[in-house]
């Protein structure tokens, strides 16, 4: 990522300092890495990103990923659509006219998908 994207991320925090840095940064990941998942260069849902995301963190932090984002101040998936939103109106991200906040509302329990559903993987 370049300055002006971190620079545009320092304003949204000053404006709105529910989120970290970090998190900007996560979901503009996990926006790529889902779009590479997905096989697809263009617009992806509110629903894609947040499954997109749960995926991304719990590949990087593992068993720690409901405490890594919570640290960021992520709770649960609707905090997504927050950071997406304030990413938008700084022109780092766009949206369709079918897009909304809600799209990110309550697609899964940040308790079930990251404590109770988490295996460890050691066939890597």
């Amino acid at each position: 990522m370049d300055t002006s994207f971190y620079l545009r991320v320092e304003k949204i925090i000053g404006e709105d300092s529910r989120y970290k840095a970090d998190a900007y940064e996560f979901v503009m990941k996990g926006l790529f890495y889902t779009q590479k998942k997905l096989k697809r260069k263009g617009h992806i849902t509110g629903k894609e990103l947040a499954e997109g995301l749960r995926d991304l963190a719990l590949e990087e932090f593992g068993g720690m990923a409901r405490t890594v984002l919570s640290h960021w101040g992520i709770n649960e998936t609707k905090d997504f659509g927050e950071i997406v939103y304030n990413m938008i109106s700084e022109n780092l991200l766009n949206k369709t006219e079918s897009d909304s906040k809600e799209d990110f509302k309550d697609i899964y329990n940040f308790k079930e998908v990251f404590e109770a559903d988490y295996k460890i993987n050691l066939e890597k």
